[in-house]
């Protein structure tokens, strides 16, 4: 969960060191790649007793330009806040960008822990 996230759940997965995108990964970062993101995802599934809705977006560098400003990386956002309760955005969120926070980062980040090591 990163610092001031926008979404009740939200995960931030990047490598170990700087990679412009996944051709750039070795054989090990991708097998070890792979074993992480199922993982997570499984345990995003484990926090309630029905599957949660997520999106994930994998960002990477531009092909020719920028390659070094640009890190490899998955945002992994999700609108559920509870068992039984969607996240709608206010309008300040969806007209300004102003994000409300109603659920603590720490205390997700904390349930996505325990969950990931059930599975």
């Amino acid at each position: 969960m990163p610092f001031a996230a926008r979404w009740p759940l939200e995960v931030h997965l990047l490598p170990h060191r700087h990679v412009p995108d996944f051709a750039a990964t070795t054989d090990d970062e991708r097998d070890e790649l792979a074993h992480l993101y199922l993982r997570l995802l499984r345990g995003i599934d484990a926090l309630y007793d029905t599957p949660t809705p997520y999106i994930a977006g994998w960002h990477q560098a531009p092909v020719h330009d920028g390659r070094d400003a640009i890190r490899l990386h998955l945002e992994l956002t999700s609108p559920r806040r509870a068992a039984d309760k969607l996240k709608y955005l206010a309008g300040s969120e969806s007209a300004m960008g102003a994000w409300i926070g109603d659920v603590v980062p720490e205390r997700q980040a904390e349930l996505i822990r325990k969950a990931i090591q059930t599975v």
